[in-house]
Parts: C-alpha cells; structure tokens; sequence
C-alpha cells in the first residue's frame, strides 16, 4: 500500500474502532436509560391529566420539573442531560461507520442515524439548558417553542409549504415508528440470545404499545403542524402537551389520553430494556 494513502486508511479505522468502542456503547445505554426516565415521567404527568390533574405539563420540561423538586434533583437533570449527549454522540458515530446489524451500514440507515444525531442534541441541549437555570426550558415549553417556530416559519417565503411539508415528515415518522413497533422490528436491534423467554416477553409486553403510543403522538404532532400550514395559524402547532391534551377532546375523551399515557410510561420502561439488550 502507498504510505500516503495507508495514514487516511489507519485513520479512518482507528476512529471506526473509537466510534465502536466501550466507551460509546456506554454512552449510548446511559442515553437509553435518560430517554426512559423522560418517556416515563411524561407518561406519569399524562396520566395524572387524564384523571384530572389540570395543573400538569406533560412534556419534556414538565418532566424535569417533577425532577428538580425531589432531592439532588438538579445532579440527577445534569446526568439526564449528559446521558442523551452520549445517545446523540452514539448516533453521530452510527450516521459516520454504520450501525451494528445487517444493513447497518447502507446509506438509508446513516440517514436516518444522522437525523436521530440531531433529534437528540435538539433535546439534550434543552435539558442541559434546564439544568442550568433557564427557565424557558421547563413546564410548557414544547407548546411555546412550537408556536413561536411555527409562527417564525409562516412568515418566510413558502413558509407555509414548508411547515405543510415538516408536519407531513412528521407524521410520517409517527405511523413508520407505530408500525415498526406493531411489527415488532425492535427484535433485530435486541442481543435476544442473551434473553431469557420472560425477558423476550417482557419486552414485548412494553415494546408495542409503548412504540404505538409514542408513534401516534408524533403523528397526531404533524397533523397539527400540517393545519397550521393550510390556516396559516401558528397556535395550531402543538408541543407534546398540547397534543396529548387534544386527545381528551376526541369521542374517546379521558379514556384514550389515559391509554396513550399509559403507553408513553411503558414506552419509558421499554428504553429500560434497551439500555440493557439493544446491541450497540
């Protein structure tokens, strides 16, 4: 091999080995247990709506809220902040040398790793923000963001085609997410023969509903975004909060709000497991 070309070769190994290494395979459990602890907190607050709680915020900064109030709250929101860095910092290594698994290193499932990277440096940077005492990161704060996006949006050229076009993606991603977990497709990320029978149930148990619930929340997200395109209205976009309160609006009333949130809660468990199984 030429020496020349045989240095950009040894290091694009070395950083391939680094990108695989235990170190960011911690990080990314830790950012699956971070992402459990949110889902289930949220779930909790939805429920907490469902029966009646009006004073609840069931998102994101809402969830931190619960958090900050108990003992060395503010410790445990920096190492929820610092897990979903490891998660997003696992996804940028996925989106650069390919994920484990057949197929994980075709250009599709980079795409895809790359836009979890930016997901979830989106929502690590909030916590991180909430964590250092801005206060426009807590109760509520998924529902203004999303107005005042939306809004900042709208006033573009071709804003409304754009945010038409954010919320079809959005939606999308929602019924992809709700069929994968139906579909059970979670199987193939799982280190299944390291499971036990109970275990394999258990995931199961949590996996589908939970991936249903979260899939239809994103879903049901879009088409809010997609109404405020076509009414050229900002405050028709929804912020997690927003959203699951629309479902108590529905025939199904409480009792369907109270699924979903049952099924976000699960979904946190879910993460739980992947922490523990998922093969990184």
């Amino acid at each position: 091999m030429n020496p020349l070309t045989a240095i950009p070769h040894r290091g694009k190994r070395t950083a391939r080995r680094a990108a695989r290494s235990p170190a960011v395979r911690g990080a990314a459990r830790c950012g699956f247990a971070a992402r459990g602890v949110i889902y289930l907190l949220v779930g909790v607050l939805a429920l907490r709506i469902a029966f009646g709680a009006s004073g609840e915020q069931a998102d994101r900064g809402g969830a931190l809220a619960e958090i900050a109030a108990q003992p060395f709250g503010g410790v445990l929101i920096w190492a929820l902040g610092l897990g979903l860095a490891g998660m997003a910092l696992w996804r940028l290594s996925e989106a650069a040398f390919g994920s484990a698994g057949p197929g994980g290193e075709g250009a599709g499932q980079r795409l895809l790793a790359f836009g979890r990277f930016v997901f979830y440096c989106v929502v690590c940077l909030s916590v991180l923000a909430f964590a250092a005492g801005e206060k426009g990161s807590g109760s509520g704060a998924s529902d203004r963001q999303s107005d005042d996006v939306t809004a900042e949006v709208l006033g573009m050229p071709a804003g409304p085609w754009l945010v038409g076009c954010v919320g079809l993606g959005v939606a999308v991603a929602g019924v992809w997410i709700a069929v994968r977990a139906g579909r059970r497709t979670f199987h193939k990320e799982l280190k299944r023969g390291e499971m036990s029978r109970r275990a394999r149930r258990g995931v199961d148990v949590l996996g589908v509903p939970g991936g249903i619930a979260r899939g239809g929340v994103f879903a049901l997200a879009g088409v809010f975004l997609v109404k405020a395109a076509v009414t050229y209205d900002p405050k028709s976009a929804t912020g997690m909060d927003d959203t699951l309160r629309a479902l108590a609006g529905t025939p199904a009333g409480v009792w369907l709000l109270g699924a979903v949130a049952a099924g976000l809660a699960l979904f946190g468990l879910f993460s739980f497991t992947m922490a523990r199984w998922r093969d990184v």
